[in-house]
């Protein structure tokens, strides 16, 4: 997916609450189905991984169904929440790929590989890293990306996100999809973040519920489908991935780009205070952590009303999944 935005003048909202958003967007492309309607499962990023390890092109094979002991629309799916979360990607050493040969990422490696930190999906900072991965980037599924970076409203109703995606795909010039396909997709939405115990759309093949749930990002209000974000300080997201996914934020900068404001951190789309629905406090109190999880390669430093995070020397995201260089990660 391709999303063209020019951030316009922005007037910022009480503390812990989203700004006012002035931001023009528009859809060039989007991508609205792979799930099959189902959400992710527990095992399923494990299982992707051993497949594409053994046979780069696994997915397409006849026996697919049987190595993964699912059903065909399954066995999509679960391709799908692999590429989505980033925990496989295409081959880009094979020309003309276009998704036939597969590979396990680095970050898929780290986390699901034969020596990864949690391979069973035993941790919840695993599932918060997921959940950045998925919704951070221009290229995540359309609805994750909108709904956590450009979607203005805190409460909401299945209702008003379908409108609002109808509206952006009815402005643009080429990007044309039906409105069931919409709406399959806001409900495997809500269905990843909110328990299905409370939810009356949950079909009776999906009452399982998607491992991300248990982050609470999103959670109902009422019995009328009104829903919420949940704008918290979520103390279950530890620094280290915090400083991940800013590591992974400051890598769609120019190299140049030595410092990043407070404001840019905490509501810019595809900041980790964004993506995290964080408050401003608890973006701060990570942001104070960074010099010592960086062995000062980072520091965060508020005088003269300006709040800043410098880069004194370039920190890869995957540096914070593997403790490489000095990286102090207890």
């Amino acid at each position: 997916m391709h999303i063209r935005y020019a951030p316009m003048l922005r007037k910022l909202a009480p503390h812990g609450h989203l700004p006012q958003e002035a931001t023009e967007v528009k859809l060039d492309t989007a991508r609205f189905s792979g799930h099959e309607t189902f959400t992710l499962r527990y095992g399923w990023l494990t299982k992707a991984v051993h497949l594409i390890r053994e046979n780069p092109q696994g997915f397409g094979d006849d026996d697919a169904m049987v190595k993964l002991g699912v059903g065909k629309n399954m066995v999509r799916s679960i391709k799908h929440w692999a590429m989505a979360t980033r925990v496989l990607e295409e081959d880009s050493e094979i020309k003309d790929n276009r998704g036939r040969f597969l590979r396990v990422s680095d970050f898929g490696e780290a986390v699901f590989g034969d020596s990864g930190f949690d391979p069973y999906l035993e941790n919840q900072s695993t599932l918060w890293l997921l959940h950045f991965c998925l919704a951070s980037r221009l290229t995540s599924p359309t609805t994750w990306y909108w709904a956590f970076n450009v979607f203005p409203r805190t409460e909401f109703t299945a209702n008003q996100l379908m409108a609002e995606l109808r509206r952006a795909t009815s402005e643009s010039d080429t990007v044309k999809v039906a409105e069931n396909t919409i709406r399959r997709d806001v409900n495997c939405f809500i269905r990843t973040y909110a328990s299905s115990q409370h939810l009356r759309m949950s079909a009776v093949e999906d009452t399982l519920d998607c491992p991300l749930a248990e982050l609470r990002l999103i959670h109902e209000i009422d019995e009328s489908g009104l829903l919420a974000f949940n704008r918290s300080d979520h103390l279950t997201l530890p620094t280290w991935v915090f400083a991940f996914a800013l590591a992974d934020y400051w890598d769609r900068f120019p190299a140049e780009v030595a410092t990043l404001g407070f404001r840019e951190i905490a509501y810019e789309p595809g900041s980790p205070g964004r993506v995290f629905k964080l408050t401003e406090s608890a973006v701060s109190k990570h942001l104070h952590a960074l010099e010592k999880i960086t062995n000062k390669a980072w520091s965060f430093d508020s005088t003269a009303g300006i709040s800043q995070v410098y880069r004194h020397r370039p920190v890869r995201p995957m540096e914070f999944l593997n403790g490489k260089h000095t990286l102090t990660l207890g």
